[in-house]
């Protein structure tokens, strides 16, 4: 493999998908990023076994072929680089030259046969949503979920695809978050199913405010494409939290006779005055 990278191509790709990498991981090639160079992009995925993410960066390849490297060290050595363009070349035995400016590497890596391989989807069961949508859908729900492991199936935001709707609940058990919008569901598409913390702490931080998020399921999994206006794409899949959500809609309120409209700004203020105490 050989390839030249423009360092915040390379960036901004290893900033995806090394926030899943755990540091104590007890089988090294978790502790890797996969790295597949095709045609004119650099294709970037980690994984923890729960969560996988992958993105792809534009690159000048000229050798195609694909290896793994340990992608913290990888991240901290690019990030120091003074030089714009870096230079990629990958042996047979899985051994990275880096070269950058008067700056020059060599990281053993291992064989991409060892990763991983990601979940795969069909398109049958696809959902559309605006970005922006599912960004203020998760930030109006992710602040309830459970942090209690006793309650496995409340450590994780319940997805609800539905007609016309989809449906996002969040609930630790003393408080309860719902949001819901209108798009597109065609019949194969519905249904329901538990996103875990991690995924969903993922994506909250990889949600932007234009484009498009494709979400396609399985019984077990779940996968998220999200596609900015500028053609920059991530996707982030997850196993699913196994087990039935309680019936949330027993705990609201079908009436309430008395309602009262306060305006936002005041009573943010408000409480925050009285939230020094």
């Amino acid at each position: 493999m050989k390839l030249t990278i423009a360092k915040e191509q390379i960036i901004s790709g290893l900033q995806a998908v090394q926030n899943i990498v755990s540091t104590r991981t007890t089988l090294p090639i978790l502790s890797n990023v996969l790295m597949r160079a095709d045609e004119k992009q650099l294709e970037l995925t980690a994984t923890d076994l729960d969560v996988s993410i992958s993105c792809a960066v534009e690159a000048a390849v000229s050798k195609p072929g694909a290896t793994t490297l340990p992608v913290r060290r990888l991240f901290s050595i690019v990030r120091e680089l003074p030089a714009l363009e870096i230079e990629l070349e990958v042996d047979e035995k899985n051994v990275c030259a880096l070269k950058a400016g008067a700056s020059f590497y060599r990281i053993n890596g291992l064989g991409a046969e060892e990763f991983p391989p990601l979940p795969k989807f069909t398109d049958d069961k696809k959902v559309a949503i605006p970005q922006d949508k599912l960004r203020a859908m998760l930030r109006k729900t992710a602040y309830a979920v459970s942090m209690d492991e006793a309650r496995y199936v409340l450590n994780g935001i319940f997805f609800v695809f539905k007609e016309h709707l989809v449906t996002l609940v969040a609930t630790d058990g003393r408080r309860l978050a719902l949001a819901e919008e209108e798009v597109e569901v065609s019949a194969a598409a519905q249904g329901e199913f538990i996103v875990p913390t991690k995924a969903i702490n993922e994506l909250v931080r990889l949600v932007q405010s234009n484009g498009e998020v494709q979400v396609k399921h399985t019984q077990n999994q779940v996968s998220f494409t999200l596609r900015d206006d500028k053609g920059f794409t991530v996707l982030v899949a997850s196993k699913l939290v196994d087990g039935t959500y309680p019936n949330y809609r027993q705990v609201i309120p079908a009436e309430s006779k008395e309602r009262i409209a306060l305006p936002r700004e005041e009573l943010l203020q408000a409480l925050h005055r009285a939230e020094i105490m």
